[in-house]
């Protein structure tokens, strides 16, 4: 398998959008690690007992770390969709709304992958984008 170089307006949006990915987990994970009383209200309200916030932030930082070092970025990626996929499921049994709160794991999971899609030549030239 052959990959080129990512070219440069590719490379940026995919920094970018990881960019954007990783400051909004980092933020949500400390949060979490910090216990705020709006964590434990929002994990009481869903169903979820508050002692598990900091578990939650724990697992997070772990697959954020991976995302952001390049070697393991794809498994990092793969953690944190699972994890993303756990909060559509636990949106989704409370019954949420559907665009705002229920996809909003989907959406972050697309800026996760689409971030290292366009920042990485090896994804690219496994996943090809089809015209």
């Amino acid at each position: 398998m052959t990959t080129t170089a990512t070219p440069k307006p590719m490379l940026w949006t995919g920094r970018v959008l990881s960019g954007l990915f990783v400051a909004f987990m980092v933020m949500d994970l400390t949060m979490k690690l910090l216990n705020l009383k709006v964590v434990a209200d929002t994990m009481a309200q869903m169903g979820w007992p508050t002692d598990k916030a900091r578990l939650l932030g724990a697992l997070q930082l772990i697959g954020v770390g991976l995302y952001i070092y390049p070697r393991t970025a794809v498994l990092g990626t793969v953690l944190v969709t699972a994890y993303l996929g756990g909060a559509v499921a636990t949106h989704l049994r409370i019954d949420s709304p559907l665009l705002s709160h229920i996809l909003f794991g989907v959406y972050l999971g697309v800026i996760a992958w689409a971030g290292l899609w366009l920042r990485d030549a090896r994804l690219q030239s496994l996943f090809p984008w089809r015209r």
